[in-house]
C-alpha cells in the first residue's frame, strides 16, 4: 500500500501547497501533545513551528515534517510535574546538544541494523496507533457530568458524513486531476460546508459540527480543575520570546544536570529512533535516500533553538509526513512551508483555523492510516519465516498497546539480534579428513563466535586426534573474545598432549587478534584464495 504515495514528482507548487495542507492537520495534534505534556497548547505550536522550520532546513530528509510529538511528550510530563516547567527548557536544550553529538559521530547508520521484519511491525503498528487516536476526536466534554462522552445522534451522524466525504474527496480527486493535493481540497471544502451547517443551527447555541476550537475547549476542559476558566481556549498568540524572559531559571549546577540528564537522553534516544524509522519509510515510499546523521544534526539544533525559546521538543511526525508525501511534498520548501503557515495561524489567523472541522482533519489521517498499513504482510504470513513472523507481530503489537514506538523497535531489534545468533551457532560445522602426511584436517563451515563455541570445541578429540591437526579456516570467521579464548583452551589441551595445532587461512583481523598466542598456534600466511590447506608445511 505505500505506492499508494509513490507515484509523485517534485515541484515547487507541490510542495507550497502541501506544505499549507500539512499546517493544518499540525494545529490539532500540537495542541494535544501539549497536554499529554501538562504545558499550555501555545507551547505545544511554538514547538512545532521551531522543530518543523529548522529540521526542514537543516535535516537530512526534504520531505519529511517534524514537530511537537506524542513520544517526547510522554517523556517529559514527568520532569515537569515533579521539577516544574523551567527545568523543561534547559532539558531539551540539552537532548539537542546530545542528538548533534550522536550526528558529529556519524551514528545515524546504526538505523541499518532495523531489519525488514521490525520495518513492516513498526509501521502497521504505527497505522493502528494512528487510526485509534482519531477516535478521540468523537468524543466532547460534558459539563454536568465533569467528563468526557462520545458523540451520540445528529452530532455522531453528522461527524460520520462528514468523515467519509473527506475520505471520498482524497480518494476520487486524483482519478480527475492532480493540479492540487486531494487532502487540502477535501479540508476546505467540508470546512467550507460545516461553517454553513453551524451559521444555520447556531441558534440552538452549540455546534453541530465539531471545530478544532471545539477540540481545543474539549481538551483544556478535561485537564482543568475548573472547565469555566478555559471556556474561551485560543491557539492566538504572539512573536514567540526566549525563555528566560518568561520563567525563572533553575541553577546551573551539578545537581540540576543530575535531574535534567536522564531526561535529555531519553528523549534524545526516542526522537532519533522515530526520526530515523521515519527517514527509511519516506526513503522507501520516495525510493530516495535520505541522510541519517544530518538529519540527527538538524533534529539536535531544532531542539536547542526550541528549548531557549520555550518549546517542549519534537521530532519527526510519521502522519504527517505521509500526508506530505502523499499530497506531493517531496522537498524543503514544503516542510518550510508547513512551519511558516502554522506560525501565521498563530499570529493572524487563528479565529479561521479553530472553525476547521474535526471531521476533515480525521478523514485525512483515516487515509493516512489506509495508505500506511502494509496489507501485502497480511500475505506473507505463510511464506515469512515463523521467526521474523513473530517478531513483525511483536513489535506491532508493543506499538499498539504501549504506544511506544522507540521501545518497540528497540524490543524487535534485539529479539531479532537474538533470533540471528541462534541460528548462526547451529550453523558451526567441519569437513573431516587425513592428508597423506598423516595430519587430520578440520575444515570449518560457519561463524565462530560466543553462541557456537559450545559446538566448536564438541567438534575436537585431543586424545584421539593425531600428533599434526589443522584447523582450516577458509570457510569461517573468528568473530570475537569467546572464539579466541576458546581456540586457545584447544590449543593448550593439544600442546599439553605434546601434539601441535595449526590454524590456517585465518583473516587479517583473526591473525592480528591471534598474535598475542605467540608461538603456541602456526598460521597459514598465504594469499592463494584456492590454497585450502598448508600441505607442504605439515610435512
Amino acid at each position: 500500500m505505500l505506492n499508494f504515495f509513490r507515484s509523485k514528482t517534485a515541484t515547487a507548487k507541490d510542495d507550497l501547497l502541501s506544505g499549507v495542507t500539512v499546517s493544518l492537520a499540525l494545529v490539532p495534534e500540537a495542541i494535544a501533545f501539549a497536554f499529554v505534556a501538562g504545558v499550555s497548547p501555545i507551547i505545544g505550536l511554538y514547538s512545532a513551528f521551531f522543530i518543523g522550520f529548522i529540521t526542514a532546513v537543516l535535516g537530512g530528509r526534504p520531505g519529511m515534517i517534524s514537530g511537537a510529538t506524542g513520544a517526547m511528550a510522554v517523556v517529559v510530563v514527568a520532569l515537569i510535574a515533579t521539577q516544574g516547567i523551567e527545568y523543561l527548557f534547559p532539558t531539551v536544550m540539552l537532548c539537542g546538544l546530545i542528538q548533534v553529538a550522536i550526528g558529529t559521530a556519524r551514528l545515524g547508520k546504526l538505523i541499518r541494523l532495523v531489519p525488514h521484519s521490525v520495518m513492516l511491525g513498526f509501521v502497521n503498528g504505527l497505522a493502528i496507533v494512528i487510526g485509534l487516536a482519531q477516535f478521540s476526536s468523537f468524543q466532547t466534554y460534558d459539563a454536568a457530568a465533569g467528563e468526557l462522552t462520545m458523540l451520540s445522534g445528529m452530532p455522531l451522524v453528522v461527524m460520520l458524513v462528514f468523515v467519509a466525504l473527506t475520505m471520498a474527496i482524497i480518494w476520487l480527486l486524483p482519478k480527475y486531476t492532480k493540479a492540487v493535493p486531494a487532502s487540502l481540497v477535501a479540508i476546505l471544502s467540508v470546512t467550507l460546508l460545516s461553517i454553513a451547517i453551524n451559521s444555520a443551527t447556531a441558534s440552538s447555541g452549540d455546534n453541530l459540527v465539531a471545530t478544532v476550537g471545539d477540540m481545543l475547549n474539549t481538551k483544556a476542559a478535561s485537564v482543568a480543575e475548573d472547565p469555566a476558566n478555559v471556556a474561551n481556549a485560543s491557539i492566538s498568540g504572539g512573536l514567540p520570546m526566549p525563555f528566560f524572559l518568561q520563567h525563572s531559571i533553575p541553577p546551573m549546577t551539578l545537581d540540576t544536570l543530575w535531574i535534567i540528564f536522564p531526561f535529555a537522553i531519553t528523549l534524545a534516544g526516542v526522537g532519533l529512533i522515530e526520526s530515523l524509522m521515519t527517514l527509511t519509510l519516506i526513503d522507501e515510499i520516495t525510493e530516495t535516500r535520505g541522510r541519517g546523521n544530518r538529519e540527527c544534526i538538524g533534529q539536535g539544533a531544532a531542539n536547542i533553538v526550541c528549548g531557549l525559546f520555550g518549546g517542549m521538543g519534537g521530532c519527526a511526525m510519521i502522519g504527517q509526513s505521509l500526508i506530505n508525501v502523499n499530497s506531493g511534498g517531496r522537498g524543503r520548501l514544503s516542510g518550510i512551508t508547513a512551519a511558516v503557515c502554522l506560525l501565521l495561524f498563530i499570529l493572524f489567523l487563528a479565529p479561521w483555523i479553530e472553525r476547521i472541522p474535526m471531521a476533515a482533519l480525521v478523514g485525512v489521517m483515516f487515509m493516512v492510516v489506509i495508505g500506511t498499513f502494509e496489507w501485502a504482510s497480511l500475505k506473507m504470513f505463510h511464506r515469512m519465516p515463523i521467526s521474523d513472523m513473530a517478531v513483525m507481530v511483536l513489535v506491532a503489537g508493543y506499538t499498539v498497546v504501549m504506544h511506544d514506538l522507540a521501545s518497540a523497535v528497540i524490543l524487535g531489534v534485539i529479539v531479532s539480534a537474538l533470533v540471528f545468533t541462534w541460528k548462526h551457532a547451529l550453523h558451526l560445522g567441519a569437513d573431516i579428513q587425513t592428508n597423506e602426511f598423516g595430519s587430520k584436517i578440520y575444515q570449518l563451515h560457519g561463524p565462530l563466535f560466543f553462541a557456537s563455541v559450545s559446538s566448536f570445541k564438541e567438534m575436537f578429540d585431543p586424545a584421539k586426534d593425531p600428533d599434526d591437526v589443522v584447523i582450516d579456516f577458509y570457510y569461517s570467521r573468528v568473530y570475537d573474545q569467546s572464539a579466541l579464548e576458546a581456540i586457545n583452551v584447544l590449543a593448550e589441551k593439544y600442546e599439553a598432549l605434546g601434539k601441535r595445532l595449526h590454524l590456517t587461512h585465518l583473516s587479517q583481523e583473526c591473525r592480528s587478534l591471534l598474535d598475542r598466542a605467540g608461538d603456541l598456534v602456526e598460521v597459514n600466511l598465504s594469499e592463494d584464495p584456492q590454497y585450502h590447506v598448508a600441505t607442504d608445511r605439515l610435512g
